[in-house]
């Protein structure tokens, strides 16, 4: 996932927020748990996150997910963020790691197992 953060994104202090960056983390890490269990699923833990540089107005943010843990009913992803900055000599820079858990759930919102099928479970 590619995203640039905007002004309205922005503390008093010209930074993006850190709740949307891990807003969009969420989302990030969201993709790989809900394809791989062909459903509804729910954030249910974040062990993790950690903001290692500030994010600004303009920097081209890349999120890289990948699946550390699969259980009987929930799946961890570790997800990365990476800013390119400053187009005329543009430099990337990892910028916020995070890992969180994800619950495949039914209709009425709660927990369910699933099986990893043959068409993802090489992601």
């Amino acid at each position: 996932m590619r995203v640039i953060p905007m002004p309205a994104d922005a503390n008093a202090n010209g930074d993006i927020f850190g709740g949307w960056i891990m807003a969009q983390v969420d989302l990030a890490g969201s993709v790989l748990p809900s394809r791989i269990t062909r459903g509804r699923i729910a954030t249910v833990a974040v062990k993790e996150f950690i903001f290692k540089q500030p994010v600004t107005v303009g920097d081209l943010l890349s999120f890289y997910s990948h699946v550390t843990r699969v259980g009987r009913t929930s799946i961890t992803v570790k997800v990365e963020v990476y800013a390119e900055r400053n187009p005329k000599n543009p430099q990337v820079v990892k910028v916020t790691e995070a890992e969180l858990t994800y619950v495949a759930i039914d209709d009425e919102g709660k927990s369910r197992p699933f099986q990893v099928g043959p068409a993802v479970s090489g992601t």
